[in-house]
């Protein structure tokens, strides 16, 4: 059995995160109805039995996610541990502060990299720890905002070099042209060298082509051609679950990539 460890980098890569790890839940039980402890589950989940020791095999007991999830602002982190998918993460995965990197790459990278990295590096270690035999890890962050950018890239540096055998595979959500953060060309440029050197391969997600996409989906949904329909509920486009239990107007877009990572990592 092989592992994977998810880190979930600043508003969006938490956001995703969270699509990510609702919609694998629910992949899982449409396949998995007996409710066993399986390798396929394995992959992502561990099995906690009351004492919080992992149960390797036999029925599921509780399922705690292989993530650590980081953000400079306590928003997000708080709307998970308040949502559906709260019992699959423990306080101790979740690294916050309250003031934010301010749309700033060099906050993120510098100022919060430093004052968090022994705190980061224990965690993922521990995720670590728990694997049978670890074989990457996923990074999920944004190339616009300080945290995502700064912190984000950060990370991915520290994964390096701690675990330096191990893939390191980022999904990068890219800024619109139209995007109304100032600084994001100049965090995404900053951002893009550190991807060049240290990650093992980069899934890019532009955000322009994401809102295009959820348009057509819409469209389709909506209209009553023969084989052009989407059932408005389907996993690709429905926001029910994930970080809240209202749907979001970008939950459809989240989904979008949540989709994309399912399908690269399903066996």
């Amino acid at each position: 059995m092989t592992q994977s460890v998810v880190v979930q980098v600043g508003q969006c890569g938490n956001q995703v995160g969270c699509r990510f790890w609702d919609l694998g839940l629910r992949e899982h039980a449409h396949v998995n109805q007996m409710g066993v402890y399986d390798e396929a589950l394995s992959s992502f989940f561990r099995n906690v039995d009351q004492r919080g020791a992992d149960s390797t095999g036999g029925k599921i007991n509780a399922l705690k996610a292989r993530a650590v999830l980081v953000d400079m602002e306590e928003g997000v982190l708080g709307e998970i541990l308040q949502g559906p998918l709260h019992s699959l993460f423990s306080s101790t995965q979740l690294i916050s502060d309250v003031s934010g990197s301010g749309n700033n790459w060099a906050v993120g990278h510098h100022t919060y990299g430093l004052a968090y990295r022994e705190q980061i590096v224990d965690q993922v270690r521990k995720a670590a720890e728990h694997c049978d035999c670890l074989q990457c890890f996923f990074l999920i962050h944004s190339m616009g905002g300080g945290t995502g950018s700064g912190l984000g890239t950060f990370v991915l540096k520290l994964l390096e070099d701690e675990f330096p055998e191990v893939c390191r595979i980022v999904t990068s959500v890219y800024p619109t042209a139209e995007d109304d953060v100032i600084t994001s060309p100049y965090n995404s440029i900053l951002a893009m060298k550190e991807l060049t050197e240290h990650a093992d391969c980069v899934l890019p997600v532009d955000d322009k082509s994401l809102v295009d996409i959820v348009g057509k989906i819409q469209h389709m949904s909506n209209t009553g051609k023969p084989g052009c329909t989407i059932k408005k509920d389907c996993t690709i486009i429905s926001g029910q679950g994930g970080v809240v239990k209202v749907e979001k107007p970008f939950d459809a877009m989240n989904n979008i990539v949540a989709n994309l990572l399912l399908n690269i990592t399903r066996y």
